[in-house]
């Protein structure tokens, strides 16, 4: 599609997607659906971008391919796995650690937020993925 308007509007919407996707993924790790819902809303900026322009055209300036996004998110997944592993723990247990930062606040990291970080890669490789092969023409 040639559209000026939709062109524009996918610059100001990629940004902005991109920003509750992470917001969401952040925001809702401690949740069901945190990585899910942030992943599709990250490869929902990317499919825009698609229909605005050209599918081919965006899937060739692509820096990372879909096919790299679901394996690092298999790789983060794999990655919140092992923490249970060490000790006597179940194997999904969740692991957390704090770091303090001086005068601010203290943040806590665990195996949740990775494992849906890993989810959250995992998706968006998925979805464009699938965008991009419904998407060409043969």
């Amino acid at each position: 599609m040639n559209s000026i308007i939709l062109q524009i509007a996918s610059r100001y919407l990629k940004v902005l997607l991109w920003s509750f996707a992470v917001l969401a993924l952040l925001r809702g790790h401690n949740y069901p659906g945190g990585g899910f819902i942030g992943g599709l809303l990250a490869s929902l900026s990317v499919v825009f971008t698609s229909l605005s322009y050209s599918p081919q055209k965006i899937k060739n300036n692509l820096r990372i391919q879909p096919e790299h996004y679901i394996a690092f998110g298999l790789l983060f997944v794999l990655l919140s796995v092992l923490p249970g592993l060490s000790g006597e723990k179940f194997l999904m247990e969740g692991e957390w650690i704090s770091l303090y930062l001086p005068l601010v606040l203290t943040i806590k990291l665990g195996s949740p937020l990775l494992f849906d970080t890993g989810i959250f890669f995992g998706v968006i490789g998925v979805v464009t993925h699938f965008f991009f092969t419904l998407s060409t023409k043969e």
